[in-house]
């Protein structure tokens, strides 16, 4: 009988490691863990950071650093910290193929809508708007 291990999160180190396999020590130390069955949690920050790093750093292109986190996310193991996962891959879509929106864009557009809180005030036009309400922008 196995025991059930409790439910850790995962910073982006990790998720970045995993996903680019570099360097390849690292890489396999947290492919261990994420191929595990271990419960573990992705915070939405991490996602969106996550997300800078693949294609700022690594310059992975858009559709590739989307098409991979949504399947990240999508693992059995993996729970987001406050979004739902359907939320989240939709958040996920709208910056797929424009960069009209950023990664932190449209995971606060989506957090804006699973909470109800949906008044945001920003100077930045191309702010996701289906939904919420942008304050600030003319």
């Amino acid at each position: 009988m196995s025991e059930t291990q409790p439910e850790a999160l995962l910073d982006t180190s990790f998720v970045v490691r995993y996903l680019t396999e570099d360097p390849p020590e690292m890489a396999a130390i947290a492919a261990e863990i994420i191929d595990s069955d271990q419960p573990l949690i992705l915070s939405e920050v991490i996602l969106a950071e996550s997300a800078y790093v693949l294609s700022s750093v690594y310059e992975i292109p858009r559709a590739l650093v989307v098409d991979t986190l949504m399947s990240f996310i999508q693992r059995r193991n993996i729970r987001l910290l406050t979004l739902p996962k359907p939320l989240a891959l939709e958040a996920l879509r709208l910056c797929r193929d424009s960069k009209r929106y950023s990664f932190a864009d449209v995971l606060l557009w989506a957090e804006a809508l699973h909470t109800g809180v949906s008044r945001i005030y920003t100077f930045d036009e191309r702010f996701p708007s289906t939904g919420v309400e942008r304050l600030g922008v003319k």
